[in-house]
């Protein structure tokens, strides 16, 4: 315990001066920096709304670090970070979902009907043809998603080639099952060239009764005349 001294020459006393962390140290708040790297690959949400999780985990880091930072101030620093990490997941979290909402409800062609690869595919152990589902919209204008199949393209700028479902099949260039494809021709001044994100497609949609070959894969059932691309 310090106590006051006294000078001997002058004799005065000499207030015993505070210890202080001569090097100033701080730890970096890694909720902070966790905040900022959500924060920026939260912006991927802006394409997909699947990516959404991405922004809210960047606010909650966002705030778990603001709360550290104050309960910490002499230990923790990384204050701007956890701010701008912040910040860019709040914009994404409201921005995001106004984007995709208005373009859910827009996007759609008049004329079509909105559907999905769930009302092609056939029932998980059941044999792999048309479902009822599918067999219904045979003849149909119909508008929807998916991912184009790498090896379906003769070239960088094709008229014809297979659409799936998902991001995996598309990259991976697996063999899909039969009623998760569909091939694909534009019709029209539209080219299809290889890519890896998601494209919006309308047209009228023509169900099989039976499998037709298709160059690099087993083949298809379903097959879509499509007039809208992108």
């Amino acid at each position: 315990m310090s106590t006051a001294s006294t000078n001997p020459i002058e004799g005065t006393q000499i207030e015993p001066v505070p210890y202080a962390d001569e090097y100033g140290y701080t730890s970096l708040s890694r909720a902070a920096v966790l905040s900022l790297v959500f924060g920026i690959l939260g912006l991927l949400s802006w394409y997909s709304p699947l990516l959404l999780f991405l922004s809210l985990l960047g606010g909650i880091f966002a705030l778990i670090a603001m709360a550290n930072l104050k309960k910490y101030p002499g230990e923790l620093s990384g204050k701007p970070l956890a701010i701008l990490g912040g910040l860019l997941s709040l914009a994404m979290l409201v921005a995001s979902p106004i984007k995709h909402t208005y373009v859910y409800y827009t996007e759609l062609p008049e004329g079509y009907e909105r559907i999905s690869f769930a009302a092609l595919k056939s029932p998980v152990g059941a044999p792999d043809v048309p479902p009822q589902t599918a067999l219904e919209l045979n003849g149909k204008k119909v508008f929807l998603k998916g991912y184009i199949h790498p090896t379906s393209l003769s070239s960088n700028a094709a008229k014809t080639f297979v659409l799936v479902p998902d991001w995996a099949t598309c990259c991976f260039g697996q063999q899909p099952p039969l009623t998760h494809m569909i091939e694909v021709k534009l019709v029209g001044d539209e080219f299809a060239s290889k890519s890896l994100r998601r494209h919006s497609l309308a047209g009228t949609l023509s169900v099989r009764p039976y499998m037709k070959p298709v160059d690099g894969l087993q083949g298809v059932y379903y097959e879509l005349e499509a007039d809208h691309f992108k």
